[in-house]
């Protein structure tokens, strides 16, 4: 792994379970946070947000759609009938300063109205995560590369990767001994020939395999429906299968279940080296608002809201630009700016003061302590866009 916010592509061949713990480990001693993405040799991408060396989530590869539906009807049966109420109704995502993608924006938000408990949550995500080790593990060769991100949101859970890697490789031992390494669950079962299938079939068995087969579902979808083993389903179609009965076909993921918010950004849509900008704020809303016009112009945000811990987290994160309200309850705002004008790193960096006032004392203190600049709240989008270009470079 390097410093670099990307690193470059690095091959690995026959990526079993003692590979994809040494690859998980190398994360745990910098206490890395941001996103491994993993490439199959089809050129489909799978991404791994970890948080200090433990992963918070997984997402992409193949059929993600299908995969976190099946999971939530799993573990959280009750919360998946609320995805009805969200299809013409955009939910609010939970976390705030950045979206690391729907699914887990949602999963996080539900978390936070009470529909999804804690337990759940995990269950769900550790379920998520073990159907994309064990493809990854049939795909074999992989290209893996980093991407640090200065500003993940706080996780509600952190899984250590060992577990589910070890869990993973079980059912993958399972599906390889009885003779399935080369059929993909991710494929769909497809009647081709249902007459000569009815002639091969007990009467009872034909309707149960016209039924089962009716819909266009993956082998891992018909299992969840059905309940029986997703090894065990396989097994009493291969007979069919082999006979050239039924055939087990590739098919599309399925659209995204939910509408999202307007001006709903992942960090797959904003640059890891663009300009990191944070906010420090008691006021959750003012924080939305700036989040809402700075991502929306192409930088990264992060939103602090506790003055005590501000100084720490503004010094690990290194941020390009600063907002720090004048008037924070907790803590002398320009004591802040004084000791970050005491360090290298911070002495030319952007560090603006929102104020409700325009108060000459005020603005005279906060030069002194250096301030480079004041902005007004309210704050208005033409006023903040006008700040960010005249004192930071453009987002990549």
């Amino acid at each position: 792994m390097t410093n670099d916010s990307n690193s470059p592509l690095i091959p690995i061949r026959e990526f079993i379970a003692s590979k994809q713990i040494s690859l998980f480990q190398t994360l745990k001693q910098p206490q890395f946070s941001g996103e491994l993405i993993l490439t199959d040799t089809k050129g489909v991408k799978s991404s791994f947000f970890v948080y200090m060396g433990r992963l918070i989530y997984g997402t992409g590869g193949q059929h993600p759609v299908r995969r976190w539906i099946r999971n939530l009807i799993i573990y959280a049966p009750l919360t998946s009938t609320r995805l009805d109420d969200l299809k013409n109704k955009p939910y609010q995502p939970k976390s705030k300063n950045l979206n690391i993608s729907w699914d887990y924006d949602l999963l996080c938000y539900w978390v936070g109205e009470g529909t999804l408990g804690r337990e759940q949550f995990t269950r769900v995500i550790k379920g998520m995560l073990a159907e994309m080790f064990f493809d990854l593990t049939q795909v074999g060769q992989i290209t893996y590369e980093f991407r640090e991100y200065k500003n993940l949101p706080s996780p509600l859970v952190l899984i250590d990767a060992d577990t589910v890697i070890v869990e993973a490789w079980k059912h993958w031992q399972a599906w390889q001994g009885a003779k399935l390494a080369d059929r993909s669950p991710n494929c769909a079962a497809i009647i081709r020939y249902p007459e000569q299938l009815k002639g091969k079939t007990s009467s009872q068995t034909f309707q149960i395999l016209i039924r089962l087969l009716s819909k266009t579902q993956t082998l891992r979808d018909l299992a969840t429906q059905t309940k029986p083993d997703l090894v065990q389903l396989t097994r009493l179609l291969m007979p069919y299968i082999q006979l050239g009965l039924i055939e087990l076909n590739e098919i599309e993921d399925l659209p995204i279940p939910v509408a999202l918010p307007s001006g709903y950004q992942t960090l797959g849509k904003l640059n890891s080296e663009s300009p990191l900008i944070i906010c420090l704020d008691d006021s959750p809303l003012v924080l939305q608002t700036l989040e809402s016009i700075i991502t929306q112009a192409g930088y990264q945000f992060r939103g602090l809201t506790d003055p005590i811990l501000a100084i720490s987290e503004i010094i690990e994160a290194k941020p390009n630009f600063i907002f720090l309200d004048l008037g924070l309850p907790q803590g002398n705002s320009y004591e802040i700016c004084a000791q970050l004008r005491k360090l290298s790193y911070f002495r030319n960096i952007p560090l603006i003061m929102l104020s409700d006032n325009g108060n000459l004392i005020d603005r005279m203190r906060a030069k002194m302590v250096g301030a480079t600049d004041f902005l007004f709240k309210p704050v208005d989008d033409e006023q903040m866009l006008i700040m960010l270009k005249k004192y930071l470079a453009p987002p990549i």
